[in-house]
C-alpha cells in the first residue's frame, strides 16, 4: 500500500469548554475568531482555564489529515518541530498512539499549542501560540525522511516559509512522490499569491481549497475557480461546506454531495475531507469515489467537538465507506 508523509505545524489542540463567555471578554478574544498570541498570554490563559473541562490532542492542519489517514489504515509519517517539554512529548506519543511514524525535531522554544475555547453554544474561539512549530527549517529536511513514501501532504500555513516549501518539494520530486497541498487559509493565500501561483503550477499535483481560499487565489466563484485551479495542477478540489465539493482533473469533473450530518463543531472538516480523498487515491479509487469518502469524513467530524473522533465514529465511517 502507498504511504503518505505529512509536513506541517505541530500543535497541541487544547479543547476547553467554557461555562459562559466572561473569559472571552476578560481576555478580549472576539468570539469565533482565531488569534495568534505570544507565550506569556498563552501561559496566562492556560492558568485561567486549569479548572475547566479540557481535552488535548495532537493537532495542526496536516497532522489532522495524517491522523485521519492513519485511522483508515494507511501507513503514514509526519514531520514537524516541537519543544523539549511535556506538550512536545504528548504530541509525539499521541501521534504514535494513532499509528503515525513521527519525525519530530526538537527546539528550545516551547511547543506550539492552540487553546480552543468552546462556548456553551459550541462556538470556538482560538488563542494559538505557534512556538516551536514555526521553527521547522529547510535544513531539517533530508532525503532519508522521504524514502518509502508515495505521497507528500503539506498544509497551506507553511506557504509563508518559501524556502522550506521549495526544499520539501525538491526532495519529494527526487523520491518520486505525488505532492498534495491544502491551502488552509485565505489570508495566507492573499499574502503569498505571487509565490503560490508559480509554485502550484510547477510543483503541486493535488490541490485542496475551500470556497474562500479558491476565491482569494483566483478571484472567481467556486466552479469557475475550480476550472482555473485545474489548469495549474493534475487534480483540483474546491470544498463548499454544506453544498459539498467540486473536483476536476483534465476534462473530468464531478460535484460531490455532502452526507447528512448533525453539525456541532466544524473544526477539522477540511482536514478530514483531505484525509478521505487521499485515502481514495491511495486505494486507486476514481475521483468521484475519492470525493464521496472525503464527504463522509468531513460529515462525521463536524458531529463532534474538535478535530478528532472516537472509535464509535470511526466504525460509522468504516461502514459508510464499505
Amino acid at each position: 500500500m502507498d504511504k503518505v508523509l505529512g509536513i506541517g505545524n505541530a500543535l497541541v489542540d487544547i479543547m476547553t469548554r467554557l461555562e459562559d463567555e466572561s473569559l472571552l471578554e476578560k481576555y478580549q478574544l472576539p468570539k469565533g475568531s482565531m488569534q495568534l498570541v505570544d507565550q506569556p498570554f498563552s501561559q496566562q490563559l492556560t492558568r485561567a482555564t486549569k479548572d475547566l473541562n479540557r481535552q488535548r490532542a495532537s493537532g495542526g492542519s496536516a497532522a489532522n489529515t495524517i491522523h485521519g489517514l492513519s485511522r483508515l489504515g494507511v501507513n503514514t509519517g509526519f514531520i514537524g518541530k516541537v519543544g523539549q517539554d511535556e506538550l512536545g512529548t504528548f504530541f509525539q506519543e499521541d501521534m504514535k498512539k494513532a499509528g503515525i511514524d513521527p519525525h519530530l525535531f526538537k527546539s528550545q522554544t516551547d511547543s506550539g499549542r492552540a487553546i480552543a475555547l468552546v462556548s456553551p453554544d459550541s462556538e470556538r474561539t482560538f488563542a494559538t501560540f505557534l512556538g516551536a512549530a514555526v521553527e521547522l527549517s529547510p535544513e531539517d529536511l533530508t532525503p532519508q525522511l522521504f524514502e518509502g513514501y508515495q505521497y507528500l501532504h503539506l498544509e497551506g500555513y507553511l506557504i509563508q516559509n518559501h524556502e522550506l516549501m521549495k526544499r520539501a518539494f525538491d526532495l519529494a520530486r527526487e523520491q518520486g512522490l505525488q505532492v498534495s497541498l491544502d491551502l488552509a487559509s485565505f489570508n495566507v493565500v492573499e499574502a503569498n499569491l505571487d509565490f503560490l501561483s508559480t509554485f502550484v503550477k510547477e510543483h503541486v499535483d493535488i490541490l485542496f481549497a475551500n470556497e474562500e481560499e479558491a476565491q482569494a487565489f483566483t478571484g472567481r466563484e467556486p466552479e469557475a475557480a475550480l476550472d482555473e485551479l485545474a489548469n495549474l495542477c493534475e487534480i483540483a478540489i474546491v470544498k463548499v461546506g454544506k453544498d459539498g465539493s467540486f473536483i476536476k482533473r483534465g476534462r473530468e469533473k464531478h460535484q460531490i454531495d455532502p452526507i447528512s450530518a448533525q453539525p456541532v463543531d466544524t473544526t477539522g472538516a477540511g482536514d478530514a475531507y483531505a484525509a478521505g480523498f487521499l485515502y481514495g487515491l491511495v486505494h486507486h479509487k476514481g475521483l468521484e469515489q475519492c470525493g464521496s469518502i472525503g464527504s463522509v469524513l468531513a460529515g462525521k467530524v463536524i458531529e463532534v467537538v474538535g478535530a478528532k473522533m472516537d472509535d464509535k465514529k470511526w466504525k460509522e465511517i468504516d461502514q459508510l465507506i464499505r
